[in-house]
């Protein structure tokens, strides 16, 4: 199913019936959980290390686009358990989150900008 009709539950309950079966409720603390993200997260990132120029998915070839799909799969399936385990939900955090970042950087001052400015412009 793809992203437009899957809803965040649907994921999170998958991830929940994939611990459940392997009995791994007891491994995936919180700590635990936040450190494997962190690990793939870091194997997703090893893809692009040393890469002179960005490139877009046209460029990769079938093989290096399915090992990032998969390293990205990684990141989302923990991501997804380390909410279940701290009972976040992740709808709401994301909204609240980009309220937050919408304040921080408004679109008028911050468009087309990568870099924060500092206080004298």
């Amino acid at each position: 199913m793809p992203d437009q009709t899957t809803t965040i539950s649907e994921l999170k309950d998958l991830m929940q019936q994939f611990v459940a079966e392997r009995d791994w409720q007891p491994f995936h603390t919180p700590k635990n959980l936040s450190m494997s993200l962190a690990i793939e997260a870091a194997e997703l990132m090893e893809h692009f290390q040393w890469v002179e120029n960005p490139m877009g998915p046209t460029e990769w070839s079938e093989i290096d686009h399915q090992e990032v799909k998969e390293e990205l799969a990684d990141v989302m399936c923990y991501a997804l358990s380390f909410a279940t385990a701290m009972n976040i939900d992740i709808a709401d955090a994301v909204r609240e989150k980009m309220k937050k970042n919408a304040q921080k950087y408004p679109a008028e001052q911050f468009k087309g900008r990568y870099q924060i400015r500092d206080e004298r412009g």
